[in-house]
């Protein structure tokens, strides 16, 4: 059964409770490049992401957010590191969160300044506890572990009720999966605020994956977290398709399109790992449930997938389309992709 937290608004959207886990990502366009953000931001929402975070690396960055907000749907968080007067600025150009870490903020003066900032202008703030940037006397006290993050997270959270604000959400992120498991529990038991969950540094899209569906998947089904990112070092595209999976497999979101593809073997007669891979590309913008079978097998495909509303299966030349195991169209095995395509267009009346 999932916690319930807090309730907390972040533009459009309110976290914790019964709402649903969102899934974030983070742009790596460079946010002074306002066309180029924007496009990237557009391609996200596509895919579903629900939250967008931008880097803000000086005040051009900040400035930059007013215009690049006019053209997107989903709320925005600006990243904010060492600098408050970056986060004041972002927020006064219509940020709809900021993400710091007040250890790397510096003057609890400084802080207490983002505080009233985001008071004044209704932001949401998460506050980011990291195994890599824990305060001094923590680490000297229990050395880089849970149990230091944890410790932080709460002195911060203390500070922050202290001085009036309590629509904030926290992160207690390590590139180690045990301990970032271990911090979430901890600080969960402790905390009512939400939880964003992630693996930090997870790494290639292939370890990070499993780094993240291992940590993030851990945490979910215990009912701990409330939004998500996938941190990989990939096309943030990437982060959002890993990000539904994981809550996909969990029956916890029911958003897009469900691959099913046999494994590979000596019956195979098509590039079933390339197919395969161009499918779950090329539908990563549809978000009608829908299941899609990919087979190598042309004769038994149809039957093994009987159950998927749509599937594809090709060899020696010759690719079928079929429905619910029904064949409906033979093609020449180089149409197959953009014939199945057409047909679900048609079908799902996608442009």
């Amino acid at each position: 059964m999932r916690k319930k937290t807090k309730v907390i608004k972040l533009g459009n959207l309110k976290i914790g409770g019964d709402n649903p886990i969102t899934v974030q990502s983070m742009t790596n366009t460079d946010t002074r490049d306002i066309e180029a953000t924007i496009n990237q931001i557009k391609l996200l929402e596509s895919a579903g992401c629900e939250i967008i975070r931008v880097a803000v690396v000086d005040e051009e960055a900040a400035k930059s957010i007013r215009f690049i907000k006019d053209k997107i749907k989903i709320p925005l968080i600006a990243d904010i590191h060492f600098d408050y007067r970056l986060a004041i600025l972002s927020m006064e150009n219509g940020a709809d969160g900021i993400r710091i870490n007040p250890g790397n903020i510096g003057k609890a003066v400084y802080v207490k300044k983002v505080i009233d900032a985001a008071k004044m202008h209704d932001v949401a703030i998460r506050i980011g506890v990291n195994s890599g940037s824990l305060e001094k006397e923590l680490k000297s006290k229990y050395g880089v572990s849970a149990k230091a993050m944890v410790e932080s997270a709460l002195k911060y959270q203390q500070f922050f009720e202290d001085n009036g604000f309590e629509n904030m959400k926290f992160s207690l992120k390590a590139s180690n999966v045990m301990m970032t498991i271990e911090a979430y529990r901890e600080f969960s038991k402790r905390s009512d605020y939400p939880l964003h969950l992630g693996v930090t540094e997870a790494g290639t899209f292939f370890s990070g994956t499993i780094k993240s569906a291992v940590g993030i998947g851990t945490l979910l089904a215990e009912g701990i977290g409330d939004t998500l990112r996938v941190s990989l070092t990939a096309d943030p595209l990437e982060e959002v398709r890993v990000g539904f999976e994981i809550l996909k497999a969990l029956g916890l979101r029911e958003r897009g399109v469900d691959i099913i593809s046999c494994p590979t073997c000596g019956r195979c007669e098509i590039n079933l790992v390339e197919l395969a891979e161009k499918v779950e590309k090329a539908l990563v913008v549809f978000d009608k449930k829908i299941s899609v079978a990919v087979m190598g097998c042309p004769v038994n495909g149809p039957g093994e997938a009987r159950e998927a509303d749509y599937g594809i299966a090709g060899g020696r030349g010759v690719g079928i389309i079929f429905k619910k195991g029904k064949v409906v169209k033979k093609v020449k095995e180089e149409d197959l992709l953009d014939e199945f395509l057409k047909i679900l267009n048609e079908d799902l009346q996608y442009k």
